[in-house]
């Protein structure tokens, strides 16, 4: 079985972080590990507080995974504070990590800022240069580059930029466009459009960190880039189409829309005899 690691945030709602992350690679047929950054207390409605985990836990976090049941890909997420992305940066370079997909959180969908401006210098300099892939939003393209993203030549012009400077995949995600949710990938100097239809779906809390799983995930059982991003695009399009809603405000989606098996059954009969030992 394909393995995969997420390093990221825990999300106490469970649509967004590393519960997003390990729902999809679970969906995905990929054992899912993970490393913990930091603890928030977050819903639907935003996040009210961050409890970043030590550096020296990270470590250790890290090291336990690696020395025993090494990943096929790993997924970064949020990470707010500069010592916890040396850390992460580091030991990728330690364990030679492969399939290494970073989502460059800086602000949740509901607005709240997740990073500081510290750890923004940290991320360029250090982990971005690790990365097989990096994916980042509108807002958070624009953070990197410093230029406003309005149209498609815009967003090409910023994956060209960032790919000259990082020298990996950049995947520019068109979900905050107004009439569609096409995707721009640039890899080794080549652009490819992923066309994506709008869906009338407010629910959208956990979008990111679910696409650059399903992404690593696709990496980690041997998919090249192009057919790990198309169809981690088309899985994420499906589970938003399930029209998932819960809480009051942007809700989660549907990770597990396409599982199936007799666990996911209410039919389910156990045995008369069945009892509790």
């Amino acid at each position: 079985m394909k393995t995969a690691l997420t390093i990221a945030g825990s999300d106490s709602s469970g649509g967004a972080g590393i519960q997003a992350d390990i729902k999809t690679m679970m969906a995905h047929r990929v054992y899912a590990m993970s490393a913990v950054t930091a603890l928030t207390a977050q819903n639907t409605m935003g996040v009210t507080q961050i409890l970043n985990v030590s550096a020296e836990f990270l470590k250790e976090q890290i090291d336990a995974i690696f020395t025993d049941i090494c990943p096929d890909a790993v997924k970064i997420g949020m990470v707010s504070k500069k010592e916890l992305i040396e850390v992460i940066a580091e030991r990728l370079i330690f364990y030679q990590a492969k399939n290494v997909v970073v989502d460059p959180v800086m602000v949740s969908t509901s607005g709240a800022r997740l990073i500081s401006e510290d750890a923004v210098i940290t991320l360029r300099k250090k982990l971005l240069p690790e990365a097989d892939l990096i994916t980042p939003n509108i807002p958070e393209a624009e953070a990197l580059t410093g230029n406003k993203i309005k149209t498609t030549k815009d967003m090409e012009q910023a994956a060209k930029e960032l790919y000259e400077e990082f020298q990996c995949g950049i995947l520019i995600k068109g979900g905050h466009q107004i009439h569609d949710a096409n995707d721009l990938l640039c890899q080794n100097g080549n652009m490819r459009w992923f066309e994506g239809k709008k869906i009338d779906n407010s629910n959208t809390h956990g979008t990111g960190c679910t696409l650059s799983s399903a992404i690593a995930s696709n990496l980690a059982k041997g998919k090249d880039m192009e057919q790990a991003v198309f169809e981690a695009k088309n899985y994420i399009s499906l589970a938003l189409e399930d029209m998932l809603n819960l809480g009051k405000g942007n809700g989660p989606m549907n990770h597990a829309f396409a599982v199936e098996g007799e666990y996911m059954s209410n039919k389910i009969k156990y045995k008369a005899d069945m009892k509790l030992k």
